[in-house]
């Protein structure tokens, strides 16, 4: 459906250079989704485990708003993750009504598996298809995207990082 959305979008919009940007970022995380281990959990719950891995164990709503969900879509995604033991949940020290959540080593090891498998298909066709200028060019690219990524469009308080 994204994808879908993209391709209309480039034919609808009035700068071919962002629509030529948006769908190829579109089909290379299509791509990348492709290669994830199987069994996998959801992308939701990927997402999850790794912002708590980057930012490391917080209250869940903070988690929430990272991860732009709903309290009632987080707190069944925590309650799958927590039952599969990829996540801790505790009080937190200052008020005992919030709860603290934390990836465990079990999270990691999922994420890792995941992303490795990623990682290895996109250095292998990185390797097979560009050469090593253009490997370069990706790499700063990359450093573009990101940081148009951290913008925070108009209207909207923030982004997901």
């Amino acid at each position: 459906m994204i994808i879908r959305y993209a391709y209309y979008m480039s034919k609808l919009s009035t700068n071919p250079d962002a629509a030529l940007i948006a769908r190829a970022v579109l089909k290379l995380g299509r791509r990348l989704r492709a290669e994830r281990p199987t069994p996998s959990l959801t992308l939701s719950a990927m997402g999850l485990l790794a912002t708590l891995h980057r930012d490391g164990r917080m209250p869940a709503a903070r988690l929430a708003q990272a991860e732009r969900l709903q309290p009632q879509s987080l707190s069944r995604l925590i309650a799958r993750l927590d039952d599969a033991g990829l996540i801790a949940r505790s009080p937190g020290e200052g008020d005992r009504r919030t709860l603290v959540i934390a990836v465990t080593p079990a999270g990691r090891r999922v994420l890792k598996r995941d992303m490795d498998a990623r990682r290895a298909w996109l250095e292998q066709a990185m390797a097979a298809s560009l050469t090593l200028a253009e490997r370069e060019q990706l790499e700063q690219a990359a450093g573009l995207m990101l940081r148009l990524a951290e913008t925070a469009a108009p209207g909207h308080d923030g982004d997901r990082g």
